[in-house]
């Protein structure tokens, strides 16, 4: 997997997805501000969480809170021509932005949508994989029926990342956390 995520990094590039005064920057292993009081992760815990997430190509996937596009194209690269990413995101401003960088990459197998009351985007559902990229304060139950058994979510609560793996039809899953990471927090439409 480490092989994939690696060839995905290199096609595609952190300071194509930045504000263009934060480019200097884009080659630091650390969270940079895109604006709205948002951020793009650090490159090692997007790694990290993808790795977690574990695409594969194919699948349906959904990126929840989907901010400049740089996981929605790396989620894309991964998933591969047959498969499809549905990018969710509560900030107009960020949701064209990540739209055009991922236009301007010439990406199509990506399709953003605006957040709506209910998390995720349930209009797309099931999906294979589900990553959300800004910290929770609670598990999102809503985010566990919009997955498709056997499917996997990664997501932070708090300063931990979390893996739930859906093991039965009735909300049944397996978790596994990781501790020590920060996060923005994870907007929700009111």
């Amino acid at each position: 997997m480490s092989t994939r995520i690696d060839r995905a990094f290199e096609a595609v590039r952190r300071e194509l997805f930045v504000p263009e005064e934060m480019r200097p920057f884009s080659k630091l292993d650390r969270p940079l501000p895109i604006g709205f009081g948002q951020t793009i992760s650090q490159p090692t815990t997007v790694r990290l969480m993808l790795e977690w997430l574990d695409p594969k190509q194919g699948d349906h996937i959904l990126d929840v809170g989907s901010g400049s596009g740089w996981t929605t194209a790396l989620l894309s690269k991964l998933a591969g021509p047959n498969g499809r990413v549905e990018a969710v995101e509560l900030v107009p401003e960020l949701l064209a932005f990540g739209k055009e960088n991922c236009e301007r990459f010439g990406i199509g197998n990506v399709f953003f949508h605006p957040a709506e009351k209910v998390l995720g985007f349930a209009g797309g559902a099931p999906y294979d994989r589900i990553l959300v990229s800004a910290s929770a304060e609670t598990f999102p139950p809503e985010l566990m029926d919009q997955l498709r058994l056997g499917g996997k979510l990664v997501l932070p609560i708090g300063n931990d990342i979390w893996e739930a793996e859906k093991t039965g039809a009735r909300g049944e899953y397996r978790l596994e956390r990781h501790p020590g990471f920060v996060f923005v927090p994870l907007l929700r439409k009111t």
